[in-house]
Parts: structure tokens; sequence; C-alpha cells
């Protein structure tokens, strides 16, 4: 049991709606589940003790179907409280599905299309899956329409867990004597490194010393074996108040890593895998970015620096809205998704039509061996480490910080940018986690004002050329953890409607371009900064080191080092995290795990 609830544990970012288990006891199948946060679940346990087992499964959810009652939370039982089973996804069928069993005379007591897998697989294992579990859920699988991860038990087969999979994450933990299923291999890290991954619709079946891959039709199958390169440690707080400050004070490394073995002595890169001809490479006449939230907006900084080295047409487009609209996509696209999971529904949902309509497709990843890398025709990993807050904050930068890596191989790769171009770029780039961790040791001016501006109801934000998707994640990071109203403006847009909002004592954000450069926009933007001053906001501004005048206009000036144009995001976003995160924790709010969110988007 103990091992079932620090796998939930781990795993709680994913989904905090309710939680429960199952284990297989010498007494038939004992569960336990509750609405609300894990440790809810942990007092129930505590006041109904469970027998020890060797046998378990687990389940922390995000509600989709039905409310997050107790009812509703998994495991469902079915087949008498013979079988236990737990599902991540959405079965898009299940009212079809629902309607047949009940003909049958079958009884339900929950709202959840989980509770019509369960109750359909216990009918085929009754039936025609003649008590075998493994053949059950092939056989169950087969009749399921949609994104699910399934993983089932029964009194029947002490000591084995079947698990199927389709749309949605599923890893196996090989240990000694004991083997893991989750969702992530943050589930399972204390006791084992290494895992194997499942391809689309597969069966897994694990004992404690073996385990058997098939298709959902009994063929059989492999999985890919992995080692996972860091420990439960990196997966802890160390000593922070929360995972979300963790991960800001992780960025200096997560964007040193990312670019770390990039390239060679003379300048060439690499990327982690690449199953595309470069020469096919060299003709891509257009780029589509999918992502989706703060995905998207690194996506947005990845334009400009693209399409600045490469000269190649950048779109940037939301995975949600991409394949309802007709896009022109060829073999001359390069489809680029950024998903810090991989699992993330809409964007794999979009990559998959993209493939299917001949774009060469490359993937922008946190997490190896999860779906959309595997299904990509390149891989860019970000090397971030495990990022647990629900909020992306060290993701973020490593995100860009990857696509900034595309754009000099690309620059490089078609003749746009010469070798000591890149070398210096690169350099520039090599600075940049001793600057965000200047940023870090004078994080206190940020959190003195975010205290001092807690009760605020409505921030905005500003923001121009790379600042501009800057200032939209800043905008919603403060909606996701402080729950109030925050707007990301282009600062150029101002005065065709958004300077309406301003009013005596509104506060805004303004991120301000470097005076440096022949094109620079900072004389603009400080003008912008005088427009809503002169109506009343109270104007908060970040500029580069040495920008003296944007002080008479400000009434708070935090200065970030100086870096070239395209590269001062991964500065500028910092301070504004820094911001969101204390002023949510000031009003009292759980920055890691902030309402109706989850970490891992997995349903489309």
């Amino acid at each position: 049991m103990d091992v079932v609830l620090e796998g939930l544990r781990r795993l709680e970012y994913r989904g905090y709606d309710s939680a429960g288990v199952a284990v297989l006891t010498d007494s038939g199948i004992e569960a336990r589940k509750k609405s609300g946060k894990l440790v809810n679940l942990v007092n129930v346990i505590e006041e109904s003790p469970i027998a020890d087992s060797l046998t378990g499964i687990g389940h922390t959810r995000w509600a989709t179907h039905g409310g997050p009652t107790d009812q509703n939370a998994h495991p469902h039982l079915a087949d008498n409280g013979r079988l236990a089973l737990i599902h991540n996804g959405i079965i898009e069928n299940f009212a079809e599905i629902k309607q047949s069993l009940e003909a049958k005379g079958l009884e339900f007591l929950s709202e959840t299309d989980t509770e019509v897998a369960a109750v359909l697989l216990a009918d085929i294992y009754r039936g025609e899956g003649k008590g075998d579990l493994t053949l059950s859920l092939q056989l169950a699988s087969q009749k399921l329409e949609g994104a699910f991860t399934l993983l089932a038990v029964h009194e029947d087969h002490p000591g084995i867990v079947v698990a199927s999979r389709r749309n949605s994450p599923l890893v196996v933990g090989l240990g000694d004597d004991e083997n893991f299923l989750g969702s992530d291999v943050s589930g399972f890290i204390d006791f084992t490194r290494r895992a194997v991954e499942l391809g689309q619709d597969q069966i897994v079946t694990i004992t404690p010393d073996t385990h058997t891959i098939t298709d959902f039709f009994g063929n059989p199958a492999e999985g890919r074996e992995f080692s996972v390169d860091w420990d439960a440690a990196a997966a802890e707080k160390g000593g922070f108040e929360s995972f979300m400050a963790k991960e800001i004070h992780d960025q200096p490394a997560a964007v040193a890593d990312t670019l770390l073995g990039r390239a060679d002595a003379d300048g060439r890169l690499t990327l982690d895998e690449l199953r595309i001809d470069p020469e096919m490479l060299k003709k891509i006449s257009k780029i589509i970015v999918l992502a989706c939230g703060t995905s998207a907006y690194a996506g947005s900084v990845a334009k400009y620096a693209i399409e600045s080295w490469c000269r190649i047409p950048v779109e940037v487009e939301l995975s949600h809205e991409f394949r309802y609209r007709e896009p022109i996509v060829d073999e001359n696209t390069l489809i680029v998704s950024i998903s810090q999971s991989g699992e993330t529904m809409d964007t794999l949902m979009a990559v998959r039509y993209a493939k299917e309509q001949g774009a060469k497709t490359l993937s922008i990843c946190n997490t190896n061996g999860s779906t959309i890398p595997r299904e990509s025709d390149a891989v860019l990993y970000t090397h971030a480490g495990p990022e647990i807050a629900v909020a992306s904050t060290k993701a973020f930068l490593a995100q860009i910080t990857a696509t900034y890596v595309l754009g000099l191989y690309l620059g490089h790769l078609r003749g746009n940018l010469f070798t000591g171009q890149i070398k210096d770029i690169l350099a520039d780039l090599g600075k940049i986690p001793a600057k965000i961790q200047d940023i870090l040791d004078r994080e206190d001016e940020i959190k003195d004002l975010a205290r001092a501006m807690s009760e605020e109801q409505s921030v905005l934000f500003l923001g121009r050329h790379v600042g501009y998707p800057v200032a939209m994640e800043g905008a919603l990071k403060l909606k996701e953890i402080a729950y109030i109203h925050a707007e990301g403006f282009a600062a150029g847009e101002l005065k065709h409607g958004p300077i309406a909002l301003i009013d005596d004592g509104q506060p805004v954000f303004v991120v301000v371009p470097s005076p440096r450069g022949r094109d620079s926009l900072h004389a603009k933007v400080v003008s912008n900064i005088q427009e809503v001053r002169a109506r009343g906001a109270k104007t908060l501004v970040i500029a580069e080191e040495g920008d003296e005048a944007v002080k008479q206009y400000a009434e708070f000036v935090f200065y970030v080092p100086e870096t070239p144009t395209l590269l001062m995001p991964l500065l500028a976003t910092v301070p504004l995290q820094i911001f969101a995160c204390e002023l949510a924790t000031a009003k009292g709010f759980d920055v890691d795990q902030p309402r109706n969110l989850a970490k891992s988007v997995t349903v489309e």
C-alpha cells in the first residue's frame, strides 16, 4: 500500500479531484477512494486500514465524465467487486456501450465513462474472455473508442496487473522481482530507473518478474526500453516552499542542460533523433508550430528567432484549432510540436493530422519516450528534468532554448547562418544561465512587490516583439495560480482598444525592449508607458540594465542583464514567474495544484 500511495503522491500533479486504491488481499479486492486531494484518501485508509498486499493499483483523478465525488472516484469495481479498474482519458463511445450493458440488466453506480469500461471488461471476462484477464482486456479495448489507459486487477489472478493503452501515456517500470505501471516514470522512480514505453494500441501484463506486451488482438509486440536519467530527489521540493518555487530556481540548470552537447567544436549542431533526410529539410518552405498554453507562447518566441535566422515563414497554431480549419500542409511543411509531457492530446492529434497530409514532424519535448516524440520524425529533448508544478516555468524556458537550437540548426543547414555566427549566438546562449541566476539572487525585489499587491484583482501586461509572448505568459501565470483577471497585449495594440481598460491605479507590467540596436522599439514602448501612466495606471517595468530612460515613468523597475534581443525572453520571463508565484502564495493558494487544472491535458 505504501508503494501505491507514494506513487500517487508523485503523480498527484496530473490530477487531484479525487484519489483511490484497490489491492488484492487474501480475502479479495479491498478498495478505498475519496474526493479531493490525496491526503483525504490517506485519512480514509488510516481510519479503515487495508490488509498487506503485493498487488495494487491507484489513481488520482482530473474530472472529465462526472463531478469530483466519492462515487465517481477511481477505482471502479465490477464482477460483484471481484474486478477493479482505473482509467485515464475519455472513452468517446461510452454511452452506446452503457446502453447495451444496461439492456443486459447490468447496473451502474457512477456518472463516469470509466465504470462503463469496468462493467464491459467484467462482462467479457465472464463470457468470451473465458476468465482470462489479458484476453478480456484485449477484447474490451477493441470495442472502446477515444483516448484511454486502463489498468485492471481481478481476485482470480493474484500477482497480475493488466493494462491497455491508446492515445494516453503508460510506461512500465522494470525492477528486481517487482514491476510497475505508471502514467509517468516519476510514479516508480524510487524503485527503478529502467522503463519500457508502450506503443499505440498495446496491452501489457505484469507479474513480479515478467512483463508481456501484445497488441489489442493478442499479437506479440515490443516496447522500447530506456533509462531514466534523473532520480527521486529531482522530483522533491529541495527545501523550497513549493515545487513551482523550486522549478523557477531550477531554470539556470534547465537552460544549460538543454544546450549541453548540442554543438561540436566546429559549431555543427545535432538533434536528439533525426529521421528526416537533411536534404528534405533544406527544401522546407514553411514551418508551423503546434502547441497549447505556455508551450504556444514558447512557439511565439521561436517564430521571431527562426524567421530571423532562417528566413522561413513560421506560423504558430493552437493545436486544438489546427486540424479543424483545413490548414494548408504539404511535404514541404515542417511541423514543430511543443509539449512538456509529450502526451498533450490536442497536440498529438494535430501532429497525426499533419503527418497524414505529408508534412515532416519534429517534436520538442521534456519527457523521454512519450507519445508525441515517438510518433514524430525528429526529436529535440529539453532535458529540464521533471516539472511537477502544474503551472509551467522551467519547461517554458527550456522549450524556448530548444527552439533556438532548432533555428540555428536549420539556419546552418540552409546556409542562412555561417559557423562564426552560430558560435557567437551559442556563446550568448551559454551566458544565459548565469544571467538567470543573477535575477534569482535579486528575487526579493519582486517578492516584496507581489506581497504588496496581493489584494489586486486585475493586472495587465504589455510587450512588443519578443516581449509580446512574454507579456502573454506573464498574464497566464497569474490566471493559473492567483485566479485574478490578467491579460497580455501587444503594446502597439494598446491604442486600438485595450487602453480603455486603464483606470486609476490599474497595475500594468511593461516589458521594455533594449534601447540598443538600429531597429529598437524602445522609444515606442516608453511612449506606451507614458500613455497608460497619464491615465492613472500603476506602471511596473521590466527593463535592461542601464536603461535609465524608463525610471521617470515607472513606479517600479526591475532590471535584467543585457542580452541580445532575440534571447531576452529567457530573462524577462523570470521576474514575472516570481511575481505570480509570490502573489498567489500571499493569497494563500496552492501554487502547485491550482484549481480546475491538471499538468498534462491528455484528453481532447
